[in-house]
């Protein structure tokens, strides 16, 4: 237990105060010595003082601000260490490429935003709203991981710390879904940030950065180099959710396609890239809601090994429950005040 002020508790010794002298007392005009003892009035008595004695113990004791220090705690679960790179670019507001709804006629602009109108449900949702929800359920299954969160769009930004508490996750990944989203994407910054979060870090178990993003990126040759160095270091495995928008390429070369677009289109290159790599790596490739909660359930499905990690217990404040104490202490010596016999003598 430490203190905020620890200088009140010289104050302590003023508790001592009711326990001094003899309780009760004769009256001034009464010769009592052969009177018999009354031994509950003389316990009453004493109960009353120490009760006075614990009041002043513990007001003081509260006044001084007493706590309990955070420590931490080690721990040993199922489950992995997770960073979620999650994409906030402006294409993430779009809904997904999906297919050819059932029963909808034609094909124009028209046609499509009449049957979307006249359909509920997660169709005409957007991509990021959709990741952000699966992923939300996907965190909280996983008690025993620790998560860490970056989002990114022309830049990175680190959102949460590894973290095991579930509260503090879910509000990272709901902090997302504010207002809109940049027109570029820089997916090797992204990375990089992803991967440091595991610099100083003992390894404990297995490891994962899980990008979420509907398209590729062009990284630049000290990027991938740097990138590639810690993702061995760490022995960090790679996850992809490519969640395909309408008109977008997948992550292979389609058949009869030209050969040289595999270094053009950026989705072809990245995938390609993170394949390089020599680290585990897999990509999962989404183009509904549908598809993209099968991915996250084989990424569930396949990360869920031993992992040791330490627990940090937060501060605790013991000021309350000891002026509580002291409270209640002064109650008891009011009523026992109330309900004295007071004689005239």
């Amino acid at each position: 237990m430490n203190f905020d002020h620890p200088w009140l508790l010289w104050a302590l010794p003023l508790a001592m105060l009711p326990l001094l002298g003899q309780p009760g007392g004769a009256l001034a005009n009464a010769w009592a010595a052969w009177t018999p003892r009354d031994r509950p009035s003389e316990i009453m008595g004493w109960a009353l003082r120490i009760l006075g004695a614990l009041a002043l113990a513990a007001l003081v004791v509260g006044l001084a601000g007493p706590y309990r220090p955070e420590y931490d705690v080690k721990r040993i679960g199922k489950g992995a260490e997770i960073v979620l790179v999650l994409d906030r670019s402006r294409s993430m507001d779009q809904g997904f490429a999906g297919a050819r709804p059932p029963g909808m006629k034609g094909t124009g602009p028209e046609a499509i935003d009449f049957y979307f109108s006249q359909s509920p449900g997660r169709l005409r949702e957007s991509k990021g709203k959709v990741a952000r929800q699966m992923l939300s359920e996907f965190t909280a299954k996983r008690p025993d991981d620790r998560f860490g969160m970056i989002v990114f769009s022309t830049l990175p930004i680190r959102v949460l710390e590894f973290t095991q508490k579930n509260d503090v996750v879910q509000a990272a990944i709901a902090a997302g879904d504010i207002g809109r989203g940049l027109s570029e994407t820089n997916i090797g910054l992204a990375m990089e940030l992803a991967l440091s979060s595991f610099d100083d870090q003992p390894y404990t178990g297995s490891r994962i950065v899980m990008l979420v993003s509907d398209g590729g990126d062009r990284i630049e040759p000290g990027v991938k180099d740097r990138i590639a160095y810690a993702a061995r270091k760490h022995r960090v495995a790679i996850y992809w959710l490519y969640l395909r928008s309408a008109n977008s390429p997948g992550l292979v070369l389609a058949q009869g396609e030209a050969a040289e677009n595999a270094d053009v289109v950026p989705e072809y290159a990245l995938h390609r890239f993170f394949e390089s790599i020599g680290v585990s790596y897999r990509a999962y490739e989404a183009s509904d809601p549908e598809a993209l909660r099968k991915a996250i359930e084989a990424v569930d499905r396949l990360q869920n090994l031993p992992i040791t990690y330490l627990d940090t217990e937060p501060r605790r404040e013991l000021a309350s429950p000891v002026l509580g104490l002291a409270f209640a202490c002064i109650l008891l010596l009011l009523a026992a005040s109330l309900v004295e016999v007071r004689r005239w003598a």
